[in-house]
């Protein structure tokens, strides 16, 4: 087995995830990582976004979505800027498919504060927060 990915649900996932660790050859690279945001959490976080987009010119430019998502993952993640290759600054590191589902819940919450404080109207936005954080999504093989 060159790759391979469980999903931690059932004790079966638990013994499968065992047995491939037992019969691992010496090398072999194991990662554990938390639950990955989930697809309700990610459907928040663009509507959020483009309302964002829609409404608030930032410093005088009018930013895409994709814009605000690098603003706001910045924020959260505390970025890291490096010199980029043609001059300017480039920000490093900043993925939302990497995210945990606290982390998820974390840059959502920035948004609601932020869309708050800028008079944004987040319409359609507001589901419940728990019911989005907590939703279950399909397992991802790698």
């Amino acid at each position: 087995m060159s790759r391979a990915l469980v999903t931690l649900r059932t004790a079966d996932d638990r013994e499968r995830a065992c047995r491939w660790i037992r019969q691992a050859p010496p090398g072999s690279r194991i990662e554990f990582k938390s639950p990955r945001r989930t697809l309700p959490q990610n459907d928040r976080m663009w509507a959020m976004l483009t309302e964002v987009s829609t409404q608030l010119a930032w410093h005088g430019q009018k930013l895409t979505p994709d814009d605000w998502k690098d603003l706001f993952m910045g924020a959260l993640r505390k970025e890291r800027l490096v010199p980029g290759i043609n001059g300017g600054l480039t920000s490093i590191g900043m993925r939302t498919s990497d995210l945990t589902k606290e982390e998820m819940s974390d840059l959502i919450e920035l948004i609601d504060v932020f869309a708050a404080e800028h008079g944004v109207t987040l319409n359609g936005c507001r589901d419940d927060a728990s019911q989005v954080a907590d939703a279950d999504t399909a397992s991802q093989v790698i």
